[in-house]
């Protein structure tokens, strides 16, 4: 018996014989054409394009929401004007193959995104990888190849896969993913989430550890693969599977019930999202709005977007909500977020010019971002929320350029909602201890616990050499988050938090009793917390603030907290 640890992505317990997934790339060699075959190559090259769109159509049609949207992101890529213009580009001056072209293109974008110190923007190199290998099988005249049909249950075991590759596979053959690589925000794990089963990602070496036919445990809580476990074993998590089964049932029938405590103290719900196809799975597991729209994915395949880009995406994002808020959240681009062409490189990039500065230096980009937002608040309610603000003169400086671009409207005849809500996440140390002052300037705070905790403690949120300093229950936090909390409450405006902290069920009581009303959180995540919402009252979750502020370590608070969230979701520990 071996056992290999992993990151956990969707938990849950499958007990299976291992298949073991080859995956297939195309290595294209640098070929040239003659320079009276540009026009031929380029028009093979544009036939390409709605092949392999159509491809994506059918495979929108065959998957679940959530899957359905990936495929909707990948259409976009290649409706992407400046996509095509790099190609055609490649071909009329450097002659290349239209194969050799499409690899080009791709291979830079690729490059830039992996380079990224930002989980969610450097995982999204796979998306870029599976448009290439569409387009080039296109190109060749033939389709994507689908993955070989199962024909028993399985776990499978693969260095990566793509969402093609997993949209393709026999999905109720399947039982749970482990692979080699990925993050907690991978392909492999969204599409997991999406189908209900575990999975365990950046488990290193497990498809040379694994062979086919193998019996193995994958446990997708605590981010175990168990190979050739013994009889012991087996019997043990073939309880825990049992367990987990009907944990899950019971979780589906909590959706759609009102986030309240056992005291009836009601909370609000929303989800945080990067594209509008999220919408949809976001409300079906009972989110009440969305409380972070993250706009950098609209820079992934055009570093200045323009004005309609941005219309079209958030007038999509609040049709879908039908009456539902929309908190958009500006420019957040620089330090680990994609700035290719945007910035030049900078030394210490966490330090420097990012997000809201970056928004002043290029107020072109910031004010056909905000025309946008305000066009799209005549379809229905948008917040702007203002990210990594430090002082009070970069919210005045902000609302500024935002009146400017009401009056620019005003004078165009342009509708849009003149009352629109101006917010602030409260990111750094410096806005969380002059919250009293911001809050008599805005409208709303939304915590963004991510950096406040790498700022607060110096500690490179990314960086695993240091990964046991990033600590969310460290005192200093906890007191920060309580000041945010109590200015905003002292001035009459909403606070909520956006950071991962508030969708870790571990710290859903202790926010509760710091006084958090409103909660942002990644959609699958929704249920687990309300679960642990429905089962306390207010009153015991104020007890455990008051405990956990005579601890002086965040490890002491850490294991406090997990025991009092363990008894209410055992299934999650």
């Amino acid at each position: 018996m071996e056992i290999k640890k992993g990151i956990p992505v969707s938990p849950g317990i499958a007990i299976r014989r291992a298949f073991l997934l080859d995956t297939e790339g195309h290595q294209i060699s640098k070929r040239f054409i003659k320079s009276g075959e540009v026009e031929a190559e380029i028009a093979r090259f544009d036939a390409a394009i709605p092949r392999a769109r159509r491809e994506y159509e059918e495979l929108r049609k065959e998957s679940n929401p959530e899957i359905a949207q990936i495929f909707g992101f990948h259409q976009m890529m290649l409706e992407d004007p400046s996509m095509r213009d790099e190609v055609v580009r490649w071909i009329q001056e450097s002659k290349f193959t239209p194969e050799y072209a499409v690899a080009r293109t791709f291979h830079k974008k690729i490059k830039a995104l992996q380079a990224s110190r930002d989980e969610h923007i450097k995982l999204r190199h796979i998306d870029f990888h599976d448009v290439e290998q569409r387009l080039l099988k296109a190109l060749a005249g033939g389709r994507a190849q689908d993955v070989r049909r199962l024909e028993e249950d399985v776990v499978l075991i693969a260095h990566d896969l793509t969402p093609s590759q997993t949209a393709n596979l026999a999905t109720t053959k399947v039982s749970g993913f482990a692979t080699d690589a990925g993050g907690r925000t991978s392909h492999t794990a969204i599409v997991a989430r999406a189908l209900g089963i575990p999975a365990v990602v950046g488990l290193g070496n497990i498809t040379s550890e694994v062979a086919n036919g193998d019996l193995v445990i994958l446990d997708g809580t605590h981010g175990k693969v168990i190979i050739q476990p013994d009889e012991e074993t087996l019997r043990e998590f073939r309880a825990k599977e049992k367990q987990f089964i009907e944990f899950e049932r019971s979780l589906t029938e909590l959706r759609h019930l009102p986030a309240e405590t056992l005291d009836g103290h009601p909370l609000t719900l929303l989800a945080n999202i990067e594209f509008p196809e999220e919408i949809a799975t976001a409300l079906e597991n009972g989110a009440e709005g969305i409380g972070l729209y993250r706009t950098e994915f609209l820079y992934v395949t055009d570093p200045e977007p323009d004005e309609e880009v941005h219309f079209k995406a958030y007038r999509r994002g609040v049709e879908q909500l039908d009456g539902r808020p929309l908190v958009i959240r500006t420019l957040d681009l620089g330090a680990d977020k994609f700035t290719e062409g945007v910035l030049p490189i900078e030394p210490n990039p966490f330090l420097g010019c990012r997000s809201i500065r970056l928004c002043f230096v290029r107020i072109d980009l910031f004010k056909a971002q905000l025309r946008a937002i305000l066009r799209a608040t005549a379809y229905g309610p948008i917040k702007i929320m203002l990210p990594m603000i430090t002082s009070l003169s970069e919210v005045r400086k902000a609302k500024v350029i935002i009146n400017d671009v009401m009056e620019d409207l005003h004078r165009e005849k342009v509708p849009f909602e003149e009352d629109v809500e101006i917010g602030i996440m409260v990111e750094v140390p410096s806005a969380a201890l002059i919250a009293d002052f911001l809050a008599a300037e805005v409208d709303f705070f939304s915590i963004g616990t991510n950096d406040l905790v790498q700022y607060t403690l110096a500690v490179d949120r990314v960086n695993e050499r240091v990964a046991d300093l990033y600590q969310p229950a460290h005192p200093a936090i906890l007191r920060l988050i309580l000041q945010v909390i109590e200015a905003g409450r002292r001035h009459g405006i909403d606070v909520s938090m956006c950071g991962e902290m508030s969708g870790e069920v571990v710290y859903t009581i202790p926010l509760l009793g710091l006084g958090l009303k409103t909660f942002s959180i990644s959609p699958g995540t929704i249920p687990e917390v309300k679960k642990v919402i429905r089962s306390i009252t207010q009153k015991e979750a104020v007890q455990v603030v008051e405990r956990i502020f005579t601890f002086s370590e965040a490890k002491q608070t850490d294991n406090y907290l997990r025991e009092k969230a363990k008894r209410i979701i055992p299934q999650l520990f």
